[in-house]
């Protein structure tokens, strides 16, 4: 049976409102914790992930309160809405509320469901790392695919849990010493000084590459090609 859903999540964040507005209502700002290339202009927010290419319609509009924005509706009734709310607190702190609220169709909506259900837990994960470690940065995304199991993913980085420390060597580059600040059963997110690496087990199959590098000058189009070599080495 189709189904409608509402998740909450709630976020303390030492960053101030106006950073917050940046990180959640430009196109660099959520470029650097979302996913793919994104755009906010004439009222809209669209987003470049592959061949996925949404489009959100601005509905609220309160620089440093309040933002929201929501999909068309599809032919069978599918649609995602997101809602910011921004609370600024003492000593630049901040508390942000997102309400994530859609409807899914098909009799599979559950599969779906934990599907988002899980990414989106990772992304606003990202946004939080964000705004304490790289706010005001703007970040280089990139997107591969592999055909690699999720499960050889996390045997190869040693099997990490949330606040673990582990050594990643991005492709081309020396190792380096990065922090896992969020993984669930179907996400890993891990900090370095210059990156924000995620992985995610791909809806479809495979394991999916969504990071967010601060490297300045890095090329967006060479690391997702050096990324989607590196997963697919997770399988032979």
């Amino acid at each position: 049976m189709p189904h409608e859903f509402e998740l909450h999540h709630e976020l303390s964040v030492e960053a101030t409102p106006e950073q917050v507005w940046d990180a959640i209502a430009t196109g660099p700002g959520i470029d650097s914790w979302f996913m793919g290339r994104n755009q906010v202009e004439d009222g809209f927010i669209r987003t470049a992930f592959a061949d996925y290419t949404p489009e959100s319609t601005v509905t609220a509009w309160e620089p440093g309160k309040h933002l929201a924005a929501t999909s068309e509706t599809a032919a069978d009734g599918r649609f995602v809405a997101y809602e910011f709310l921004i609370e600024g607190r003492a000593s630049s702190s901040t508390v942000v509320r997102v309400v994530t609220s859609g409807f899914l169709p098909g009799d599979d909506w559950e599969t779906e469901f934990e599907a988002m259900n899980a990414g989106l837990a990772l992304f606003y994960a990202t946004l939080a790392e964000y705004l304490t470690h790289f706010a005001g940065r703007t970040a280089v995304p990139v997107t591969a695919f592999g055909p690699g199991d999720f499960a050889s993913l996390r045997a190869t980085l040693g099997q990490p849990q949330t606040g673990d420390t582990l050594t990643l060597t991005p492709p081309g580059q020396e190792p380096t010493e990065g922090v896992v600040y969020f993984t669930n059963s179907q996400t890993i997110g891990i900090r370095t000084g210059d990156a924000m690496y995620r992985f995610v087990d791909g809806f479809g199959g495979g394991t999916v590459a969504q990071h967010h590098l601060f490297t300045p000058g890095a090329d967006p189009d060479e690391a997702d090609r050096a990324w989607t070599t590196w997963l697919a080495g997770l399988s032979s």
